[in-house]
């Protein structure tokens, strides 16, 4: 394993005092030949309803210098208009185009793979969860719902599970019955832990432990790391993939996922993911910046 310390130059230490890093394969990367960006949210953008600082001059920044944008979050919680209201009320305009949620991801993907018009979904998850799924047709199941020997109609077909911060033991109840009984299990994302303004707390990837556990089903997983959502995101941007790079706070999803894409990675260190994580792990982004105002003025620059 390299030792970053002593490998990893300070490429614009001369611009600013916020350390920015770029390597691949032991070379300085070049911060050039960007043209969109796919931008995590929680961890990137704000903790909780706390924005990161420099948020206003970043946004700023890519509409002067004309870079295409997706904000693309595994945080399945809220819908697109609720993430335009929130970066609204932190002096942010964004259009509903430029939101893509796991659950969107989801739901399409449920879409390419299964008739909505036939098929029953229970879902654990907020509004952001569920209003996708409503949006393409499917049927949404309630609590207790599940396929007996009497009636095979009235369970679900497809458990999916996002974040829910209104998470009960009958929602557990319902969707490991529905498991159980054949449903298949999908994951909208596989995050173990959320950055909030009052620390890390827990993520969907805890929720879907628990269902594991409980059912013996291992859940097909739409959000990063896998690449589905950042191929949906490419289709949308339209970009080539040399020309985009992935921002985001986390190794194990935001940057292994760009990895899996093919396309190049960004590594802010204001969120999950620490200078000591990186050195225990077996792939690393394209660059490493302390926070969105390095990545502001490396784009100036």
């Amino acid at each position: 394993m390299i030792d970053l310390k002593k490998h990893l130059p300070y490429t614009f230490s001369k611009l600013t005092n916020i350390t920015i890093y770029g390597m691949r394969n032991n070379l300085i990367e070049p911060f050039t030949n960007i043209r969109a960006l796919i931008i995590d949210m929680d961890g990137v953008l704000w903790h909780g309803d706390l924005p990161a600082p420099g948020l206003k001059d970043f946004f700023q920044t890519l509409r002067e210098q004309h870079i295409s944008f997706i904000l693309a979050t595994n945080n399945a919680s809220l819908t697109q208009q609720q993430y335009v209201t929130k970066l609204s009320r932190m002096g942010i305009s964004v259009t509903l185009n430029e939101i893509l949620t796991s659950s969107m991801a989801t739901a399409l993907y449920l879409t390419e793979h299964t008739d909505p018009a036939t098929t029953r979904v229970f879902v654990i998850g907020e509004d952001g969860a569920r209003q996708p799924l409503l949006d393409r047709g499917f049927t949404l199941t309630d609590l207790y719902e599940v396929n007996n020997d009497s009636d095979s109609s009235i369970g679900a077909d497809v458990v999916v599970c996002g974040k829910d911060a209104t998470l009960s033991w009958d929602k557990l109840a319902t969707a490991t019955l529905n498991l159980r009984a054949g449903a298949k299990f999908i994951g909208t994302n596989a995050d173990t832990t959320l950055p909030t303004e009052r620390g890390l707390i827990l993520g969907n990837g805890a929720i879907l432990a628990a269902l594991q556990t409980a059912t013996g089903v291992t859940p097909i997983i739409i959000g990063k790391p896998e690449p589905i959502i950042y191929q949906q995101a490419l289709a949308q941007l339209g970009t080539d993939p040399s020309e985009t790079v992935a921002i985001g706070d986390r190794l194990e999803t935001d940057i292994l996922g760009a990895i899996r894409t093919g396309i190049r990675s960004l590594l802010v260190l204001s969120g999950v993911s620490t200078k000591d994580d990186l050195k225990t792990t077996d792939y690393q982004p394209t660059w490493v910046m302390t926070d969105i105002r390095a990545v502001t003025q490396a784009l100036k620059k």
